[in-house]
Formats: structure tokens, sequence, C-alpha cells
């Protein structure tokens, strides 16, 4: 049996086809449903004149028809490519251009969007709106619920493990680039950490994996989880839905489109979820808060069947660690060290056990190196790259010169070179410092400096602007844009911060606008970050 995602799927639903794979709401689907529901899809991608590699864009909340577009994909040979449902036309425009795309799953609330710029794409073959009480806004498109009822299953077929599966993450540049996995070896690695991670023993074979998962459930291992964050992110898809799916695990996505986290603890008390997926203190304190909220109440949510929690994507903090552990004692709080651009080790936490921030122990393949390819020794006190092993990606989809920049070869070994910069500690350990470059993480999400910065310079009146990153207790970084402006202009801060939302997808907007008289920049013109962020700081003081 081929090392393929839909074909690991199909042997899953074969072997426990009445257990439930996923649900929303009231909305649930077996196993059975969930493949046969894929099939169905499939079949329309293909009539459509799909091929295999075709890509399928996904722009769609968190849902089950997500995860059932997904599966169609897979099932035909095609790539699946996530787009932000944040983003407004010319982002959508760009990723969707970018990709290839021809086909593309949409939520009817986002259709405004769509109809805006699919006249732009002329590789569009396809597109299925999936209602969510949205107005219909694209003529072209046909409703999810029609294809399902107008096309048979499509035939399993056999398929490559040489396809690639991609992954869209932000690029410095600040626009979104496809990382491409090799097929085989990315759903060998989600197989094998996977099922260890949701508590099952990896068969040897593959083609033993429908047998290992039956014989799990049996034994009353059954992974419920619950990706509290956006599964069109790597942190959400991989660790809350595709990692826990190769094991056979039931997948409840939220119904709110913010998260909530007594929704959230209100799936886990009804669903009695084992997992629960997040991305760091931003979404770890509202359900501290909301914790304590039920308590007050005299209606403490029932946590008990939770095993893990597990974020990735940014810091979280040891205080809120503590605080969480405080509340619920039991659990295991996982946070992983990576990005769409490799994994690099893990960081355990549990109560008794003191958390610490960004320590994390390293797997076998991840390295540290210096600028000149040097190693950087344990207890060193040297800060290099941190270096991925393993299933390193093939690279960026139509990047070579990004690719070559990113994924490298030292002493005869494959690289993936994210961005994160470390020490190693004495004992082996790397202490995470965060991204070389001038990334910012707020709540979860990666942005660009230098495209807020484009974005702020078109607002009438500003002549030159930086953009920083700031700690905020909410957001982990807020986005701060320090701007002067041209002699006699006169701009409100609350004008520009609208202005960019009218651009950019609002998550990308300044939180903050702090003007200065000249914008520090090298006599070259290369920006001057450092201290452009003192200067924000000042000026927020």
């Amino acid at each position: 049996m081929e090392k393929q995602f839909a074909t690991i799927w199909e042997s899953i639903a074969d072997s426990i086809g009445d257990s439930p794979a996923v649900t929303q709401g009231t909305v649930t689907r077996t196993w059975s449903e969930y493949e046969q529901r894929a099939s169905r899809l499939a079949s329309a991608l293909v009539d459509a004149g799909l091929q295999p590699q075709s890509k399928v864009g996904l722009y769609l909340y968190n849902s089950n028809e997500y995860l059932e577009a997904q599966f169609a994909t897979f099932k035909f040979r095609g790539v699946p490519v996530n787009v932000n449902y944040r983003y407004l036309d010319e982002e959508l425009l760009y990723l969707l251009d970018n990709s290839d795309a021809e086909a593309l799953f949409f939520h009817s609330s986002l259709g405004d969007r769509v109809a805006r710029v699919v006249d732009r794409l002329p590789k569009l073959k396809l597109l299925v709106e999936v209602s969510d009480d949205g107005e219909h806004h694209v003529v072209t498109a046909i409703p999810y619920n029609t294809l399902l009822a107008d096309y048979d299953p499509m035939p399993r077929i056999t398929r490559d493990e040489d396809d690639i599966y991609m992954l869209y993450t932000g690029g410095t540049t600040g626009m979104p680039k496809g990382v491409m996995y090799q097929m085989g070896s990315l759903v060998e690695g989600f197989v094998n950490g996977g099922l260890a991670f949701i508590g099952m023993t990896p068969p040897a074979e593959i083609s033993q994996l429908g047998t290992t998962v039956r014989d799990a459930h049996a034994s009353g291992i059954r992974p419920i989880t619950i990706p509290g964050c956006p599964i069109m992110h790597g942190t959400g898809m991989w660790i809350g839905a595709m990692m826990p799916q190769s094991g056979g695990a039931h997948v409840i996505t939220l119904q709110k489109r913010s998260f909530d986290a007594h929704e959230m603890f209100q799936v886990v008390q009804e669903k009695k979820a084992t997992l629960a997926v997040v991305v760091g203190d931003s979404f770890v304190k509202p359900m501290i808060r909301a914790l304590d909220e039920a308590t007050a109440k005299g209606t403490p949510y029932d946590a008990s069947s939770l095993k893990m929690i597990a974020s990735s994507g940014v810091m979280w903090t040891s205080e809120v660690k503590e605080a969480l552990l405080d509340r619920i004692e039991h659990v295991v709080l996982l946070d992983a060290m990576g990005s769409s651009e490799g994994s690099m080790g893990t960081s355990i936490s549990m109560k008794g056990l003191p958390p610490k921030t960004a320590k994390f122990a390293v797997a076998p393949t991840t390295k540290v190196f210096t600028d000149d390819d040097r190693e950087v020794q344990p207890g060193s006190g040297e800060i290099g790259k941190v270096a991925a092993g393993g299933a390193v990606p093939l690279g960026y989809y139509k990047d070579p010169e990004k690719s070559s920049k990113t994924f490298r070869t030292i002493n005869g070994v494959r690289y993936s070179f994210p961005g994160d910069m470390a020490t190693v500690e004495a004992d082996g350990s790397l202490t995470l410092l965060g991204r070389g470059s001038q990334v910012i993480n707020s709540g979860g999400e990666k942005i660009f400096p230098e495209e807020v910065e484009e974005a702020v310079k078109r607002v009438e009146g500003v002549l030159d602007c930086l953009v920083v990153g700031i700690d905020d207790e909410k957001f982990g970084q807020a986005v701060t844009a320090v701007a002067s402006l041209s002699p006699g202009a006169k701009v409100e801060e609350a004008a520009i911060i609208a202005n960019v939302k009218t651009q950019l997808a609002g998550y990308k907007a300044p939180k903050r606008v702090v003007f200065v008289t000249q914008i520090p920049r090298a006599p070259n013109g290369k920006a001057d970050y450092k201290t452009a962020r003192d200067m924000a700081i000042a000026g927020l003081a």
C-alpha cells in the first residue's frame, strides 16, 4: 500500500467505518460517510478536467467540508492549497494565481471577494460554494451539496508516493510561498509520529494501518481532537487534524468564526475530547479565563477527558503554561517548535515539571549552525540558525531562489533553515531566541513588515514607514507602524489603520501608529528596524 493520505484514510474507513470521523455542531460524518463524500467530490473534480498534481484552493473556515474537500483532492492525486480566509481581493488573487489553482472551494460569506477576482483567474475550471448563510455571489459556482448529489464515488486508484503535498506559508518578501513536500516521506512521518502522538503503536508496515487502528479502537484508544486554531494553518491542520486522522481520530471543528474558549470547553465536556490544539498565549489566556468564569458561576467545566493540549507556531510562555496546569492538573502540555518548512523539537510540561519558555528538546536531525556553517556546540553560548533535517521539503513552489537559501546541504546532509535563531544548552536542548528576520507573530499569524509598510505608504500624506512588532499581552506581538509624513500633511492614526484594512486582511493592519520626523534608514536605504522599534516603544510610553 502506497504512502498517500487518501490511501491510508481509505484503509481506515474500511476498518472503522461506523466510527465518527468529522463533526461540526450537530453534523457528524462516520468514516464511511467521510470517505464516500470525498469520493463523490473527487469525481466532480476529475470531471471538471483536473488531473494528478492539479491544485485545489480551499478558501474555507474550519468545517467538515474543508476536511472532505481536502480528502477529495488527495483521492485524485491533486494538491490542496490552503487559502487564508482573512485574505482580501488582491491577496486572494495572488495566492490562487501563484499556486496555479484549477478549482476553488469557498464559503458563501467569502463569495463577494471571489466574485471580484474570478475573471482574472483563467486557470480556474470549477468553483464550489459551501453554504454558510452567506449570499451567493458567484454565478458560475456550483453548490457543494449539488456536487455530492450529482456524482457517483470515484473508483479507488493507485497513487504515486512522489506526488507533492504543499502548504502555503509566508515568505520574507511578504508574499506567501508554497512549501512542497514529497508525499511518501511526509505520510510516513505523520503515521509514525502521529500514532505515537495519540497513544498508538505504529505498525511495522503501512499496509497494516487499518488493522492497527481497528485494534486500538477495540481496546478503548479513540482519539477525539479539537483544532481550536484555523485548520488553514499548519498547526491546526497537521497537529489538530491530519496526524490524528492517520490514527482514525474523530476531528471536531468549532462553529464560531473566532476562537471562543467557552465553546471549546463545552465541546470538550460534551464529546470527551482527548486533544485540543491551539497557538500559544493568545489562545490559552482566554481558556484560563473561561475556566475561571465557569468555576465562579458554580458550573465548572469537566475537562477530565483531555490528555493533551498542544501548541505550535509561536512561543508559549511558562507563566501561562503554569496557570493552565493549575486549573487542569492532569493534562500534558506539548509545545512544538517548528514551521511549515520543518519540525525541529518539542517541549513537554506537566504539573510538577516546571515549564520553561522557548526551551526545547530537539529531534536527532535538528542542528544549529553559525553563518559560516559551523555546528554550534552545546553550552558554548553561541547563537546560530536552527536547521531541521529529516523529511526536508523539496522547496518553495515556483521560487528556486528562495528555495536555495532556505533548503541547503551541509556536510552531505540536507536541512531546512526557517529563520529561527537559538542557542544550544549544555544538555543539548535549544533555547529559541526568535526569527532572524523581522517577521511579526501576532496571535499566531505571521505578518511581514514589508507588505504592511507598502500599504501604509499608500495612504495620502504618509512619506515613509517601517513596521515592527511590539510585545503585547493579548497578541504576543502587536503590529506597530512608525511613520513620517510629507511636509504640511495631517494624517490621523485611525485613518491610516482604516485605510490599511481596505488593502490587507485586518489582522495585518497596525494596532498603533507612532509618528516621527524621519524614518531610521542607513545611507543605502536599508531599514534600521532596531531603532524603529525603540522609537515605537518611546512613542507609546
